[in-house]
């Protein structure tokens, strides 16, 4: 059983979680905190190479994500290798994240925002909503998925969930001192963002600028947290 983590983040392809939480996380690890990060697809169709082959693209995008990691102080990433624009809300993928969230134990979650309206990427939409539900109720009830709790996985009360992309955001985390890292470990994913700095760091750090207004900190990520009671 591998060790339990304060905060498991669950992203649906490589780099998710550094655009919407990577500031955090490095925060919570700076912290001493135990962060955990789960990704969902293996992003092998995130390229506008017309020569890239699928499988070379997800051997790239894990070994971006684990040096990405290595920046934020984050020691283990977990690969499920679901195929990029390929997530299904079925009961096998709900188990897979009920069995993460009941080997980490954490007390925080954090993944996408499943709500949001529009245009939206149909994997990002199915992962926040599966998490959601393995959250609560399917983690939390002895009876969900017997077989796990056969094999040992025992039940487990996430106390939040933190939703990044929310359209409504009504949590700010202060990132001023980690920003820098969140760049460093976007700068990680040369094959997404690789042809976009400087102009993407800018533009992050006028977003990240706007989100603390009112705040009384300089730089902020935003977040809709739900508190489980």
């Amino acid at each position: 059983m591998a060790t339990e983590a304060e905060v498991l983040v669950i992203m649906p392809h490589p780099d998710d979680a550094e655009f919407g939480a990577a500031g955090t996380v490095a925060r919570w690890t700076r912290e001493g905190k135990d962060v955990v990060l789960a990704v969902c697809t293996n992003g092998d169709k995130g390229t506008r190479d017309r020569d890239m082959l699928p499988e070379t693209l997800a051997r790239i995008r894990e070994d971006e994500q684990l040096a990405s990691a290595d920046v934020l102080g984050v020691k283990e990433v977990v690969f499920l290798g679901h195929p990029d624009q390929g997530l299904e809300e079925t009961p096998e993928f709900r188990k897979e994240i009920v069995r993460l969230i009941r080997t980490y134990r954490p007390e925080t979650v954090v993944t996408v925002d499943p709500y949001r309206r529009y245009v939206h990427h149909r994997d990002h939409r199915i992962c926040g909503q599966v998490v959601l539900d393995a959250v609560f109720p399917y983690a939390r009830d002895h009876l969900a998925y017997p077989d796990l709790l056969a094999q040992g996985f025992e039940p487990h009360k996430v106390r939040q969930v933190l939703l990044w992309g929310a359209e409504e955001p009504n949590h700010r985390s202060d990132i001023t001192q980690t920003f820098a890292l969140k760049v460093a470990a976007l700068r990680c994913h040369e094959s997404q963002v690789g042809d976009r700095f400087p102009e993407l760091e800018e533009r992050l750090r006028k977003r990240a600028t706007a989100l603390a207004e009112g705040e009384s900190f300089e730089l902020a990520e935003a977040f809709y947290r739900v508190e489980l009671t």
